[in-house]
């Protein structure tokens, strides 16, 4: 009976890891034969998958179908009003979304929603044309929950030409192609080569993705398949093993501004590899320059008291990549007060609030909002242009700071 018992069990669990290996083997990833994407890493890593596939990392761009794109399409609020005779309006026609253009009060043209970037301050779309993407004139924004002019767009007439090149892609995706190509050819560098202004539909993996910023998974994955008590990463980078500088490399591919003179596509960029082969810096982090709040967290950061006097502050210490920032303040004056423990407030600024609150609050005073330089939106009808606004990275003393 207990051989039985075991005979089964093994002829079970055969049947599991054969199961397992043919569905990462069936899986084509247009990054190539290194990849094994990321539905393979929902079976080891269930908890981190559930987190990351609900982030706005995961969801830096995706596929425009209906759950996925923000915003109203069904009242008062889906009608962007140019002038007198031309309006764009937000329609939904069965399954698709359009922004339609009309004149005279007669549908000129229509630009559906394809892929969307972004989804946790604002969402802007694009849509397909001639093998390229372009920018749709109105965006999304959650801070007005409302449409307005996606940035640097006019409010005074619609422009549809303005192109989403391959470089818009590289921190908001995982893989695009600039090129044409067969993707069962023996050429793999297609990833590097950013002359053409062709995207290939094919190639696109829509978001930041475990492999994106762990490195290619198909090896591990079968390692730990085949080797299921081996508790140690096989064939994969673990961010526990990278020194401060890869640590923060890896952030600063995509979140240290776009100013930099290009050297290599960031989509050959690996974890653990030096971003000073990628970018060349046209500015010293640590001068005076003022980086904007949108995208240039890692420059402002670096600006910081905090950051210049550690040894080991890293993006990771007050974030976990794998889930949306807290919106629980307290929990970021934990990781403040484990190295300001004691600190008392001066007078002037115990009379705003009380001591223990202040305590319970170090970024509302020390990181403010800010207003963006590089991007702000109009509503319709309205020539004012309203701001767009993020909190900076650059921790300090803020006297003018809300409390």
């Amino acid at each position: 009976m207990k051989k039985a018992v075991f005979l089964l069990t093994n002829i079970l669990l055969t049947i599991f890891f054969v199961s397992c290996n043919n569905k990462s083997e069936e899986y084509i990833d247009p990054r190539g034969t290194d990849f094994a994407g990321s539905e393979s890493c929902v079976q080891c890593h269930k908890t981190q998958s559930d987190m990351v596939f609900q982030s706005s990392h995961f969801k830096a761009t995706a596929p425009a179908i209906l759950g996925n794109v923000a915003g109203d399409f069904d009242s008062k609020n889906h009608t962007f009003i140019y002038d007198k005779n031309t309006k764009l309006v937000m329609e939904k026609h069965g399954d698709s979304l359009y922004q339609v253009l009309y004149k005279n009060g007669k549908e000129n043209s229509r630009y559906k929603f394809e892929i969307v970037f972004g989804t946790k301050h604002a969402q802007t779309s694009v849509y397909w044309k001639d093998n390229n993407t372009y920018e749709l004139p109105l965006s999304f924004y959650h801070s007005i929950n409302n449409w307005a002019t996606s940035p640097g767009f006019p409010a005074d007439k619609p422009y549809f030409d303005r192109m989403v090149v391959k470089d818009c892609y590289a921190c908001h995706s995982s893989n695009v192609s600039s090129r044409m190509v067969d993707q069962s050819s023996a050429e793999k560098n297609f990833m590097s080569m950013d002359v053409e202004d062709i995207i290939n539909k094919k190639t696109i993996v829509y978001g930041i993705d475990c492999e994106r910023c762990h490195g290619p998974a198909k090896k591990h994955v079968e390692f730990h398949l085949k080797n299921p008590n081996v508790k140690v990463a096989n064939s994969i980078t673990s961010f526990k093993t990278l020194n401060r500088q890869q640590k923060l490399d890896a952030c600063a591919l995509c979140h240290s501004g776009n100013d930099g003179m290009k050297l290599r596509s960031r989509f050959e960029f690996k974890p653990g590899d030096n971003l000073s082969e990628f970018f060349r810096e046209n500015r010293n982090i640590t001068d005076s320059a003022k980086f904007d709040v949108h995208g240039n967290q890692f420059r402002l950061m670096a600006q910081s008291k905090c950051f210049i006097k550690s040894e080991k502050m890293d993006c990771i210490t007050c974030h976990n990549p794998h889930e949306n920032a807290s919106k629980n303040m307290a929990s970021y004056s934990k990781i403040c007060m484990s190295c300001h423990q004691g600190l008392k407030h001066n007078e002037t600024t115990q009379k705003t609030m009380p001591e223990k609150l202040l305590a319970s609050n170090c970024v509302e005073c020390h990181m403010p909002k800010k207003a963006s330089n590089a991007i702000s939106f109009q509503l319709s009808n309205s020539k004012q242009l309203s701001n767009y606004i993020l909190r900076t990275h650059r921790i300090g003393i803020y006297p003018n700071a809300k409390k």
